[in-house]
């Protein structure tokens, strides 16, 4: 079972926040790409690895507002979805999966708090929150 302190939807959060820094530095590297001489076929297959990050980011954000509590009609509206029940349905697997992680499994996918930290220490500006460890502080929640 999972400790006190590392929950599923902690977790989940976890993971989206390592899907939100890859989006960023992939981002980052198409911007610093951009007069390079490539092929179509390259441009576009480093376009849709963003958007399959981004895809990816959404459902652990999504997997984690519905561990923490969050409403299929709630969700559903979020997503622009008419059918709550249809969106419930294509996060059943998922949700079941993570409920049911154990201890070691949880401790696991937490590993690398402190690098995420880090990377946000290195890119933050001045418009983003003033954290010092804004994953890290997910483990100190009651």
């Amino acid at each position: 079972m999972i400790g006190p302190t590392m929950t599923p939807e902690i977790l989940a959060r976890i993971t989206a926040a390592r899907a939100a820094r890859d989006i960023s530095d992939l981002a980052r590297q198409a911007v610093g790409t951009t007069a390079e001489t490539t092929s179509a076929t390259e441009r576009i297959e480093k376009a849709r690895r963003l958007r399959q990050l981004v895809n990816e980011y959404v459902d652990r954000v999504v997997l984690a507002e519905v561990l923490a509590g969050a409403e299929w009609p709630e969700v559903a509206q979020a997503l622009s979805r008419r059918d709550p029940g249809t969106v419930e349905e294509e996060y059943a697997d998922a949700i079941t999966e993570w409920s049911a992680l154990t201890e070691d499994e949880a401790n696991e996918a937490a590993a690398g708090v402190e690098a995420l930290d880090d990377w946000f220490a290195r890119h933050r500006e001045d418009h983003d929150p003033d954290l010092e460890k804004p994953v890290a502080d997910l483990l100190n929640r009651h």
